[in-house]
């Protein structure tokens, strides 16, 4: 319990100095890198540096850890491996319809889970959580960027996935305290409006 105290600021220190940095330094990393150094980096940065995806990933760790053992485990190695199968078939440019709409719905679904702490059997919640990587991992793959190595750009994109999902769950750590339920709800509740928010502009942008 005593190094969780002081374990906990130094990690949400480093987060809230490296997020800017990792943001800002999206130009300099562009699409255009050739081999395995662009291909990694570009699949590290993607996750990061897309707001519709990230927050859908954190909120993927966070469910795990209010549902408990073994979903908490389950849910974060269930998405980044068939995120993988998804980024395949993007990159082989395979037809998947409504690929952005379905993200944002991620992202409504998955923080209204976390907002109401919604309790299912892991499996259900394994499957829900495994369509919605098909989607995510499909983006990821279809943006492939010229000339990168995809091999190295899937395992980028796979890393920065189970960071995402490590992340969520370290807030999830916060249900050991009352409060820290009230805040995980409410981070839910701000993912699912989120979710909201992207689904209408990405239906507005199919209309």
């Amino acid at each position: 319990m005593l190094s969780f105290r002081f374990a906990w600021p130094f990690s949400f220190r480093v987060g809230v100095i490296s997020a800017p940095l990792l943001l800002l330094s999206q130009p300099a990393l562009a699409h255009d890198q050739p081999g395995i150094a662009g291909g990694l980096l570009s699949g590290i940065m993607h996750p990061l540096t897309g707001p519709d995806h990230m927050i859908a990933m954190v909120a993927v760790g966070i469910w795990g850890a209010q549902l408990g053992a073994p979903a908490i485990w389950i849910l974060p190695i269930t998405f980044p491996i068939v995120m993988a199968i998804g980024g395949v078939l993007g990159i082989l440019q395979v037809p998947l319809p409504f690929q952005e709409p379905v993200i944002a719905l991620s992202a409504l679904v998955l923080g209204a889970a976390v907002a109401t702490r919604l309790k299912m059997p892991f499996g259900f919640a394994a499957l829900i959580v495994a369509i919605f990587a098909i989607f995510h991992g499909y983006a990821h793959g279809v943006e492939l960027p010229h000339a990168a190595n995809p091999l190295a750009y899937g395992i980028g994109f796979v890393v920065a996935t189970g960071l995402l999902h490590l992340c969520g769950i370290s807030i999830g750590l916060l249900l050991r305290w009352p409060i820290g339920d009230r805040l995980i709800r409410g981070m839910g509740t701000v993912i699912a409006l989120l979710g909201c928010y992207f689904l209408a502009r990405s239906i507005g942008g199919i209309a």
